[in-house]
Protein backbone atom coordinates (compact mmCIF):
# COMPACT_ATOMS: atom_id res chain seq x y z
CA UNK A 1 0.00 0.00 0.00
CA UNK A 2 1.34 3.36 -0.67
CA UNK A 3 0.10 7.02 1.20
CA UNK A 4 1.31 10.25 -0.08
CA UNK A 5 2.94 12.03 2.80
CA UNK A 6 3.98 15.66 3.59
CA UNK A 7 7.14 16.53 5.55
CA UNK A 8 6.21 19.53 7.38
CA UNK A 9 7.20 21.04 10.51
CA UNK A 10 5.93 24.00 13.45
CA UNK A 11 8.62 25.83 14.35
CA UNK A 12 10.69 22.89 13.67
CA UNK A 13 8.94 20.66 15.23
CA UNK A 14 8.81 18.33 11.93
CA UNK A 15 6.39 15.77 11.25
CA UNK A 16 5.52 13.39 8.09
CA UNK A 17 1.18 13.98 8.10
CA UNK A 18 -0.86 11.96 6.01
CA UNK A 19 -4.51 12.23 4.78
CA UNK A 20 -6.00 8.86 5.35
CA UNK A 21 -8.70 6.54 7.05
CA UNK A 22 -8.70 5.26 10.87
CA UNK A 23 -6.07 2.20 11.04
CA UNK A 24 -4.83 0.06 13.94
CA UNK A 25 -0.97 -0.20 12.70
CA UNK A 26 -0.49 3.98 12.77
CA UNK A 27 2.02 2.93 15.30
CA UNK A 28 4.28 0.32 14.02
CA UNK A 29 4.11 3.37 10.38
CA UNK A 30 5.68 5.68 12.79
CA UNK A 31 8.37 3.58 13.70
CA UNK A 32 9.46 2.36 10.53
CA UNK A 33 9.27 6.56 9.66
CA UNK A 34 11.24 7.18 12.23
CA UNK A 35 13.71 4.89 11.68
CA UNK A 36 14.13 6.22 7.82
CA UNK A 37 13.91 9.64 8.83
CA UNK A 38 15.56 9.97 12.37
CA UNK A 39 14.72 14.03 11.46
CA UNK A 40 10.80 13.56 12.48
CA UNK A 41 9.49 13.71 15.37
CA UNK A 42 5.94 12.05 15.16
CA UNK A 43 3.19 11.16 12.35
CA UNK A 44 0.28 13.58 12.11
CA UNK A 45 -2.68 11.33 11.00
CA UNK A 46 -5.63 14.02 9.49
CA UNK A 47 -8.81 11.75 9.40
CA UNK A 48 -12.79 12.48 8.83
CA UNK A 49 -14.63 13.73 11.73
CA UNK A 50 -18.27 13.26 12.92
CA UNK A 51 -18.21 16.58 14.86
CA UNK A 52 -15.44 18.88 13.17
CA UNK A 53 -14.08 19.76 9.93
CA UNK A 54 -11.56 17.00 10.64
CA UNK A 55 -9.93 14.66 13.33
CA UNK A 56 -6.19 14.78 14.19
CA UNK A 57 -4.10 12.35 15.62
CA UNK A 58 -0.39 13.11 16.66
CA UNK A 59 1.75 9.70 16.99
CA UNK A 60 5.41 10.23 18.64
CA UNK A 61 8.42 9.28 17.40
CA UNK A 62 8.54 6.02 19.54
CA UNK A 63 4.97 5.10 19.06
CA UNK A 64 3.35 6.21 21.72
CA UNK A 65 -0.04 8.41 21.04
CA UNK A 66 0.13 12.29 21.98
CA UNK A 67 -3.52 13.88 22.90
CA UNK A 68 -2.73 16.80 21.29
CA UNK A 69 0.32 18.58 19.39
CA UNK A 70 0.00 22.84 19.17
CA UNK A 71 2.83 22.97 16.15
CA UNK A 72 1.45 19.26 14.65
CA UNK A 73 -2.20 21.00 15.13
CA UNK A 74 -1.06 24.28 12.80
CA UNK A 75 0.28 22.23 10.29
CA UNK A 76 -3.22 20.44 10.10
CA UNK A 77 -4.80 23.88 9.92
CA UNK A 78 -3.24 24.55 6.95
CA UNK A 79 -3.74 21.14 4.71
CA UNK A 80 -7.33 21.01 6.35
CA UNK A 81 -8.04 24.94 5.30
CA UNK A 82 -6.42 24.89 1.77
CA UNK A 83 -8.03 21.38 0.79
CA UNK A 84 -11.58 22.73 1.83
CA UNK A 85 -10.73 26.34 0.57
CA UNK A 86 -11.68 27.65 3.91
CA UNK A 87 -9.90 30.43 6.21
CA UNK A 88 -10.98 28.76 9.57
CA UNK A 89 -12.15 25.18 10.80
CA UNK A 90 -12.61 23.12 13.67
CA UNK A 91 -10.11 19.85 14.47
CA UNK A 92 -10.85 17.13 16.50
CA UNK A 93 -8.28 16.04 18.87
CA UNK A 94 -8.24 13.76 21.66
CA UNK A 95 -9.74 15.92 24.46
CA UNK A 96 -11.21 18.89 22.29
CA UNK A 97 -12.53 20.09 19.27
CA UNK A 98 -10.34 23.42 18.98
CA UNK A 99 -10.38 26.56 16.56
CA UNK A 100 -7.92 27.03 13.85
CA UNK A 101 -7.61 30.07 11.59
CA UNK A 102 -5.36 31.66 8.79
CA UNK A 103 -2.89 34.49 9.56
CA UNK A 104 -1.49 37.15 7.61
CA UNK A 105 1.66 35.72 5.86
CA UNK A 106 5.02 35.91 7.77
CA UNK A 107 7.88 37.60 5.76
CA UNK A 108 8.48 37.21 2.43
CA UNK A 109 5.42 34.39 2.60
CA UNK A 110 5.67 32.10 5.58
CA UNK A 111 2.44 30.12 6.07
CA UNK A 112 0.97 31.55 9.72
CA UNK A 113 -2.04 29.65 11.37
CA UNK A 114 -3.29 30.29 15.02
CA UNK A 115 -4.94 27.28 17.16
CA UNK A 116 -6.68 27.13 20.01
CA UNK A 117 -4.77 25.16 22.62
CA UNK A 118 -7.75 23.93 25.31
CA UNK A 119 -8.96 22.39 28.05
CA UNK A 120 -6.09 23.57 30.48
CA UNK A 121 -6.09 22.50 34.12
CA UNK A 122 -4.07 22.79 37.28
CA UNK A 123 -5.44 19.70 39.09
CA UNK A 124 -2.78 17.48 39.41
CA UNK A 125 -4.43 14.58 38.72
CA UNK A 126 -5.35 15.12 35.12
CA UNK A 127 -1.29 14.85 34.25
CA UNK A 128 -1.23 12.55 36.39
CA UNK A 129 1.23 13.97 39.13
CA UNK A 130 1.23 12.52 42.87
CA UNK A 131 3.33 14.52 44.96
CA UNK A 132 3.17 14.78 48.88
CA UNK A 133 -0.84 14.15 48.70
CA UNK A 134 -1.44 18.24 46.69
CA UNK A 135 -4.08 18.40 44.68
CA UNK A 136 -2.14 21.66 42.79
CA UNK A 137 1.60 22.63 42.04
CA UNK A 138 1.76 26.00 41.49
CA UNK A 139 5.54 27.87 41.06
CA UNK A 140 6.69 25.74 44.01
CA UNK A 141 9.83 24.19 44.09
CA UNK A 142 10.28 20.36 44.20
CA UNK A 143 12.83 20.32 46.83
CA UNK A 144 14.35 16.88 45.75
CA UNK A 145 15.04 18.25 42.47
CA UNK A 146 15.73 22.20 43.45
CA UNK A 147 15.12 24.02 45.94
CA UNK A 148 15.56 27.23 43.37
CA UNK A 149 13.18 26.78 40.57
CA UNK A 150 9.69 26.77 40.79
CA UNK A 151 7.71 24.67 38.87
CA UNK A 152 4.21 24.45 37.89
CA UNK A 153 2.09 21.61 36.48
CA UNK A 154 -0.41 21.93 34.18
CA UNK A 155 -2.30 20.10 31.48
CA UNK A 156 -3.36 21.64 28.31
CA UNK A 157 -4.42 19.23 27.81
CA UNK A 158 -0.62 17.39 27.50
CA UNK A 159 0.98 17.18 30.53
CA UNK A 160 3.45 19.60 31.22
CA UNK A 161 5.90 20.59 34.46
CA UNK A 162 7.55 23.77 33.75
CA UNK A 163 10.20 25.03 35.64
CA UNK A 164 11.32 29.11 35.57
CA UNK A 165 15.27 28.86 35.30
CA UNK A 166 17.94 31.70 35.22
CA UNK A 167 19.83 31.41 32.08
CA UNK A 168 22.76 28.79 32.87
CA UNK A 169 20.24 25.75 33.13
CA UNK A 170 19.60 26.93 29.24
CA UNK A 171 22.90 27.06 28.33
CA UNK A 172 23.78 23.36 30.02
CA UNK A 173 20.78 21.07 29.48
CA UNK A 174 22.17 18.73 32.03
CA UNK A 175 19.82 19.13 34.49
CA UNK A 176 16.90 19.22 32.61
CA UNK A 177 17.89 16.17 30.79
CA UNK A 178 18.14 14.22 33.83
CA UNK A 179 15.15 14.93 35.59
CA UNK A 180 13.33 14.87 32.29
CA UNK A 181 14.47 11.29 31.68
CA UNK A 182 14.06 10.32 35.66
CA UNK A 183 10.13 11.38 35.02
CA UNK A 184 9.79 10.06 31.47
CA UNK A 185 11.03 6.25 33.06
CA UNK A 186 9.00 4.39 36.20
CA UNK A 187 8.98 7.03 38.47
CA UNK A 188 6.38 7.57 41.54
CA UNK A 189 5.20 11.21 40.61
CA UNK A 190 4.17 10.80 36.69
CA UNK A 191 3.37 7.49 35.98
CA UNK A 192 2.51 8.56 32.29
CA UNK A 193 5.60 10.89 31.69
CA UNK A 194 5.61 14.02 31.31
CA UNK A 195 6.84 17.57 28.84
CA UNK A 196 9.27 18.93 31.27
CA UNK A 197 10.16 22.53 30.37
CA UNK A 198 12.50 25.34 31.23
CA UNK A 199 11.68 28.61 30.84
CA UNK A 200 13.49 32.16 31.16
CA UNK A 201 12.65 35.80 30.87
CA UNK A 202 14.46 37.58 27.77
CA UNK A 203 13.97 40.53 25.90
CA UNK A 204 10.63 41.17 24.40
CA UNK A 205 9.65 37.76 25.86
CA UNK A 206 10.56 34.07 27.31
CA UNK A 207 12.60 31.37 25.85
CA UNK A 208 11.60 27.85 26.50
CA UNK A 209 13.57 24.35 26.13
CA UNK A 210 11.55 21.29 26.07
CA UNK A 211 12.42 17.65 26.74
CA UNK A 212 8.99 16.24 25.05
CA UNK A 213 7.59 12.83 26.43
CA UNK A 214 7.83 10.29 23.69
CA UNK A 215 10.67 12.64 21.84
CA UNK A 216 13.41 13.67 24.01
CA UNK A 217 14.65 17.28 23.45
CA UNK A 218 12.73 18.89 20.40
CA UNK A 219 13.09 22.03 18.95
CA UNK A 220 9.85 23.07 19.69
CA UNK A 221 6.60 21.90 21.68
CA UNK A 222 3.60 23.70 21.03
CA UNK A 223 2.12 23.14 23.95
CA UNK A 224 5.17 22.91 25.61
CA UNK A 225 5.67 27.14 24.75
CA UNK A 226 1.86 28.12 25.31
CA UNK A 227 1.39 26.57 28.69
CA UNK A 228 5.09 28.18 29.36
CA UNK A 229 3.73 31.35 28.47
CA UNK A 230 0.84 31.21 30.75
CA UNK A 231 3.10 30.02 33.55
CA UNK A 232 5.09 33.02 32.85
CA UNK A 233 2.18 35.37 32.87
CA UNK A 234 1.39 33.81 36.43
CA UNK A 235 4.49 34.02 37.81
CA UNK A 236 4.71 37.99 36.29
CA UNK A 237 7.53 37.99 34.32
CA UNK A 238 5.34 38.94 31.24
CA UNK A 239 2.24 40.42 30.90
CA UNK A 240 -1.35 38.78 30.42
CA UNK A 241 -2.04 38.82 26.59
CA UNK A 242 0.50 38.52 23.42
CA UNK A 243 3.59 37.00 24.88
CA UNK A 244 6.44 36.20 22.47
CA UNK A 245 8.43 32.31 22.98
CA UNK A 246 11.65 31.88 21.78
CA UNK A 247 12.53 28.66 21.37
CA UNK A 248 15.15 26.21 19.81
CA UNK A 249 13.14 26.41 16.34
CA UNK A 250 12.64 29.63 15.85
CA UNK A 251 9.62 31.99 17.27
CA UNK A 252 6.21 31.78 17.92
CA UNK A 253 3.27 33.84 19.48
CA UNK A 254 1.11 33.09 22.34
CA UNK A 255 -2.35 34.75 23.39
CA UNK A 256 -3.27 34.31 27.13
CA UNK A 257 -6.28 35.95 28.49
CA UNK A 258 -7.27 35.27 31.86
CA UNK A 259 -11.39 35.61 33.19
CA UNK A 260 -11.79 35.08 36.94
CA UNK A 261 -10.34 31.36 37.36
CA UNK A 262 -10.16 30.54 33.60
CA UNK A 263 -7.90 31.13 30.91
CA UNK A 264 -8.14 31.08 27.00
CA UNK A 265 -4.58 30.20 25.09
CA UNK A 266 -4.01 30.79 21.37
CA UNK A 267 -0.96 29.86 19.63
CA UNK A 268 -0.07 31.39 16.61
CA UNK A 269 3.18 30.11 14.08
CA UNK A 270 4.60 28.76 11.02
CA UNK A 271 3.21 26.23 9.56
CA UNK A 272 6.02 25.02 6.63
CA UNK A 273 6.18 22.64 4.34
CA UNK A 274 9.14 20.55 3.66
CA UNK A 275 8.13 18.07 1.04
CA UNK A 276 6.22 15.12 -0.44
CA UNK A 277 7.17 11.73 -0.39
CA UNK A 278 5.66 8.70 -1.52
CA UNK A 279 5.65 5.69 1.52
CA UNK A 280 5.44 2.63 0.22
CA UNK A 281 3.93 0.37 3.43
CA UNK A 282 4.32 -3.29 3.64
CA UNK A 283 4.08 -3.75 7.58
CA UNK A 284 6.81 -4.52 9.45
CA UNK A 285 8.33 -5.66 6.06
CA UNK A 286 11.91 -4.75 5.02
CA UNK A 287 9.89 -3.81 1.64
CA UNK A 288 8.65 -0.98 3.35
CA UNK A 289 10.30 2.29 1.93
CA UNK A 290 10.41 5.96 1.03
CA UNK A 291 10.04 6.05 -2.29
CA UNK A 292 9.84 9.68 -4.66
CA UNK A 293 10.72 12.98 -3.01
CA UNK A 294 9.51 16.38 -4.41
CA UNK A 295 10.90 19.13 -2.31
CA UNK A 296 8.60 22.35 -1.66
CA UNK A 297 10.84 25.40 -1.32
CA UNK A 298 9.18 26.90 1.49
CA UNK A 299 12.54 25.92 3.66
CA UNK A 300 14.29 29.00 2.84
CA UNK A 301 11.97 31.45 3.85
CA UNK A 302 11.49 30.06 7.14
CA UNK A 303 15.44 30.39 7.88
CA UNK A 304 15.18 33.71 7.22
CA UNK A 305 12.91 34.00 9.77
CA UNK A 306 14.96 32.25 12.00
CA UNK A 307 18.27 34.21 11.58
CA UNK A 308 15.77 37.43 13.13
CA UNK A 309 15.22 35.23 16.11
CA UNK A 310 18.82 34.16 16.55
CA UNK A 311 19.98 37.15 18.95
CA UNK A 312 17.84 35.35 21.86
CA UNK A 313 18.01 31.71 20.71
CA UNK A 314 21.75 31.40 20.14
CA UNK A 315 22.63 32.30 23.72
CA UNK A 316 20.94 28.96 24.65
CA UNK A 317 21.44 27.05 21.60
Amino acid sequence: MEFLLYKVHGSMNTFFMLDGEEREDYEEMTLKLAALDPGIDGLLVVLPSQVADAKMRVINRDGSEASMCGNGLRCVARYVCERDGVEEAVIETMKASLHVKKEQPQGDGIAMYAVEISPVSFQMADLPMAYGGETEWRLKPLPFVSEEIPFTAVAVPNPHLIGIVPNEYQSNPAHQQKWAEFFNGPNEYFTDGVNVSYATKVEGGIFVKTFERGVGFTNACGTAMTASALVSCLAGLVPYGEVQVYNPGGMVKCSVEKTGSSFRLRLTGNATYLSKQQFKWEGTDSESGLQMSEELHEQALYEKFIEQTSAVTNQFV
